[in-house]
């Protein structure tokens, strides 16, 4: 028998700056983190303010599936 999967799981965080036209891009891309999270205590998309590398600014990355 396998182990349970328990309420931890990984999500992919996806940056909002990518939707917006930004002239300071570096590149052409899309910028993504990866999380962790408890699905019984956050049920709802997790959305984090983090440093993109592409817009060079601190903005909200959202929980993409």
């Amino acid at each position: 028998m396998g182990k349970s999967k328990g309420a931890r799981m990984t999500v992919t965080l996806e940056c909002q700056c990518t939707n917006i036209s930004n002239i300071n891009k570096r590149k052409n891309g899309i910028f993504r983190y990866t999380s962790s999270k408890n699905r019984r205590n956050t049920p709802n998309r997790l959305e984090l303010k983090k440093f993109c590398r592409q817009c060079n600014c601190h903005s909200i990355f959202k929980e993409i599936k």
